[in-house]
């Protein structure tokens, strides 16, 4: 009985992984359209694609620390904040979204500091 369930639960990953893999291809693709418009100063742009990145795939941590940079050119620290969370927890060990939150945290916690409100 064990291994007839083993098969029909490896058969339901192979079955949905392909669906897995085209919502991150169609989410690597909104964000690499971000980057784009991004390098252009269009940031507004850049939050709408980078925004749908991370609906179309809730996992891709990459879709997340580009928000959260996008966040933070626009002045919108407290998103920016929730999107490097976001990030880092779904790749805790990725030293790009570390460095990133850091310099985040490290700057605006100073500034939050200065003008005596909470990190």
């Amino acid at each position: 009985m064990p291994a007839r369930y083993l098969t029909l639960a490896v058969a339901l990953v192979l079955l949905s992984a392909p669906s897995v893999w085209a919502q991150r291809g169609e989410a690597k693709q909104q964000v690499e359209f971000g980057v784009q418009v991004a390098q252009r100063g269009l940031w507004r742009e850049a939050v709408y694609r980078w925004e749908r990145a991370t609906q179309i795939d809730p996992t891709y941590a990459a879709a997340f620390n580009n928000l959260a940079v996008a966040y933070e050119q626009e002045g919108q620290l407290d998103k920016a904040r929730a999107a490097y969370e976001k990030a880092a927890a779904l790749e805790p060990d990725n030293q790009l979204i570390k460095q990133n939150f850091d310099l985040f945290k490290e700057i605006n916690d100073r500034v939050a500091q200065k003008d005596g409100r909470q990190p």
